[in-house]
C-alpha cells in the first residue's frame, strides 16, 4: 500500500516531507476518528468534550450541538429520531 501511496503522490506532483510522515502504525488519528484494522471509531477524546458540553440554554446552543452530534451521526443509532425532537 504504501508504494501505491507514494507513486500517486508523485503523479500528482506532491510531497511529503519524510520528517512529518510516519509508517506502520497500528492506528492513526484523523478528523475526530480513529482508524486501525478494527475500523473506524470516535476518537475517545471528542466523545469526552461531548460529554463535558454545557447544557445548552438557547435554541442557537442546541443548533450548535446538534452540528456537533452530527459530524457522529453514522456512530448513533437512530440519530435523526433523537434529534428530531430537539429541533
Amino acid at each position: 500500500h504504501l508504494r501505491l501511496v507514494l507513486e500517486i503522490l508523485k503523479e500528482k506532483q506532491l510531497y511529503a516531507k519524510l520528517s512529518k510522515c510516519e509508517f506502520w502504525l497500528k492506528e492513526v488519528k484523523f478528523l475526530g476518528h480513529v482508524i486501525s484494522a478494527k475500523g473506524i471509531v470516535v476518537d475517545p477524546t471528542k466523545i469526552e468534550l461531548v460529554l463535558q458540553w454545557e447544557r445548552p440554554r438557547t435554541v442557537t446552543d442546541i443548533q450548535n450541538f446538534v452540528g456537533l452530534a452530527g459530524y457522529y451521526r453514522r456512530f448513533i443509532e437512530r440519530f435523526s429520531k433523537l434529534v428530531m425532537s430537539l429541533t
